[in-house]
């Protein structure tokens, strides 16, 4: 696993051997930037799910102001550490080591608001609709802001986001996995 763009391209990063964290295929992380480069200029941004940190890290090396990790294991948060300082990115980047539910809580009372939000949960769990849920309620994404959802379990997210006021701007797939791109319902 590596950065594919930016100032850190090409820096390995670590990742972790775990059969609860699974990440981003480099075809994916470099089709989902290509979508987004436009965006990513001094944005502020979530790595909701961040297993190793992988995304947000591509987020910070293209130009990000500062990128959020929320991230539950321990173990993924001492990996999310370690890669932050071999890119020399600790100063644009903050650690939240809590539950999903929690880090977008804390987030909603800081009235932190986001550009993008990467929610990427373990495939088999149910999460990204009840996130996504959060993250409108809490008002979380500035007016233009974009949610993007990592899945293989295309049909169950769109049924979940269906009750949700978003709205799906483009899906993507890539070998199992799909990106949905989603944004606020005015």
């Amino acid at each position: 696993m590596r950065v594919i763009s930016g100032c850190a391209r090409g820096t390995k990063l670590n990742s972790i051997e775990s059969t609860d964290t699974r990440p981003t295929l480099d075809r994916v992380k470099e089709s989902l930037f290509n979508i987004i480069q436009n965006r990513i200029a001094d944005s502020v941004d979530l790595d909701l799910f961040a297993g190793s940190g992988a995304i947000g890290i591509e987020f910070i090396s293209r130009g990000a102001e500062k990128v959020y990790f929320c991230e539950h294991s321990h173990l993924a948060a001492e990996m999310i550490r370690k890669n932050l300082n071999k890119t020399n990115f600790t100063n644009k980047s903050e650690i939240m080591e809590k539950d999903f539910k929690k880090c977008l809580l804390d987030l909603s009372q800081k009235k932190e608001k986001f550009d993008t939000i990467y929610i990427d949960p373990p495939y088999k769990d149910d999460l990204a609709g009840i996130a996504t849920e959060l993250i409108i309620s809490y008002d979380l994404l500035k007016k233009d802001g974009l949610i993007i959802i990592e899945t293989d379990e295309k049909e169950r997210e769109l049924r979940e986001l269906e009750k949700l006021k978003v709205t799906v701007n483009d899906l993507r797939k890539y070998g199992r996995a799909y990106l949905i791109f989603l944004s606020r319902k005015e």
